[in-house]
């Protein structure tokens, strides 16, 4: 016997030992339910949304009822029990075990989908730590490999697209930290982050002009104009145009500079041998 077995054999002895007390008023009438009563009262009382009564229901049926057709189902409806009161963390797990423990239900394409619907509601906002962001494209991605005809797949592409777009505005925003404390090196890897990670983000256009910015700042002119005019060959129509070409001219001028000083530098003709 396993520990697993011994875990969930303590469980159902203590509860029946509960049941069972003088002045318990479930009694005996509760003890006997089948599987199909405690499965129709905890979806009645999840529907009810009373959810941590109806989860109690549901775990009663897959440890004492387990094997059974309704197993699955109440697993199942654990997760959705979680999920209606926001406890998406346990959600995400009854929903994976689920799919490890019954691979052969019904639930298992749903269980993995709601798995990344729980972490994307534990998604923070993007100046916070994105670890569940990243744990939700992850299963979003995994579900899709699975699952590629599955009608939720264009759901699920679209919230990935969502939780990428944050990742590159958390990226975008630290390279603009980086910018305002002159810490060009580190805004550039930013930058060049979201160019090969997040290239189909909103934040890939603003992200290309400001890496040509970081070389302009780094002296780099040569390698910020081919920059910035790989950016107005991608975005001719760009709303930050403007800024393309105010920076164009900071270049032209500080390239200017620089042939002056180095034909200044150069000895004259006449001492050419």
């Amino acid at each position: 016997m396993n520990a697993k077995t011994v875990v969930a054999g303590s469980v159902m002895v203590l509860w029946l030992l509960m049941l069972s007390a003088p002045g318990c008023s479930s009694s005996d009438a509760t003890i006997q339910m089948s599987a199909e009563e405690r499965y129709a009262r905890g979806m009645s009382l999840y529907e009810d949304e009373d959810y941590l009564e109806a989860i109690d229901e549901f775990r009663i049926v897959t440890l004492q009822f387990q094997g059974t057709a309704l197993a699955d189902d109440a697993q199942f409806m654990m997760g959705e029990s979680r999920f209606g009161r926001e406890e998406y963390l346990l959600a995400a797990y009854e929903y994976e075990l689920l799919y490890q423990t019954m691979p052969t239900s019904e639930y298992v394409s749903r269980a993995r989908y709601r798995r990344a619907e729980s972490f994307y509601r534990l998604s923070a906002p993007s100046y916070l730590d994105q670890e569940n962001t990243k744990k939700a494209i992850d299963a979003f991605q995994a579900f899709i490999e699975y699952y590629p005809t599955d009608a939720l797949v264009s759901e699920a592409e679209k919230k990935i697209a969502e939780l990428n777009s944050k990742l590159a505005r958390k990226e975008y925003e630290n390279g603009l930290i980086y910018m305002k404390m002159e810490y060009y090196r580190a805004a550039m890897v930013s930058f060049e982050y979201i160019l090969e990670h997040f290239h189909d983000t909103p934040f890939a256009e603003p992200a290309l002009l400001k890496k040509a910015e970081a070389l302009y700042a780094r002296k780099r002119y040569e390698e910020s104009k081919e920059e910035l005019e790989r950016f107005l060959r991608k975005y001719p129509a760009s709303t930050l145009k403007e800024n393309a070409e105010a920076l164009r001219r900071l270049i032209e001028g500080a390239l200017s500079v620089m042939d002056t000083r180095t034909h200044s530098l150069m000895p004259s003709a006449r001492f050419r041998v």
